[in-house]
């Protein structure tokens, strides 16, 4: 069973980011589901495809590679990369067409064979410094 899940929480990556596939959030997303990004929360489908819009507006090329999967009872925990090349304004960042690459850490409950809650954490800060030129090494790695 918890194969099903883990199988579940990649599909939603593969088949809404990689495909770009905006149907697949009806397909897999309870409507009832609550996506927490930091300090701001999403429910259902209808309020997530106004954030998948203005990323797929922002970014092309969108790929999320799962670096790892750890599933316990209805939780999934997913380590990914995500590459993508920035080619759109839907930021409210001019277009600059670099490659950038993130990387997150997404919880997903799985409900009832959805997604029925999701929490995740993925580094903007870096994203939007590298959109816009920013040289910078992680802090345990900066100069004394």
């Amino acid at each position: 069973m918890s194969e099903e899940k883990k199988n579940l929480a990649i599909r939603w990556f593969e088949e809404v980011w990689n495909k770009g596939r905006r149907e697949a959030i009806d397909e897999l997303m309870d409507a009832d589901c609550v996506i927490h990004d930091g300090g701001v929360s999403i429910q259902g489908p209808e309020q997530f495809k106004p954030y998948f819009d203005r990323l797929q507006s922002s970014f092309s090329d969108i790929h999320v590679e799962i670096l790892q999967t750890l599933c316990d009872g209805d939780m999934v925990c997913l380590r990914w990369l995500l590459t993508m090349r920035h080619t759109g304004d839907g930021l409210g960042l001019p277009a600059s067409g670099k490659q950038v690459t993130a990387t997150g850490i997404g919880i997903i409950e799985v409900s009832g064979g959805r997604l029925g809650e999701g929490w995740q954490n993925w580094d903007m800060l870096g994203l939007i410094e590298q959109i816009q030129g920013a040289d910078r090494a992680p802090i345990y790695m900066a100069a004394k």
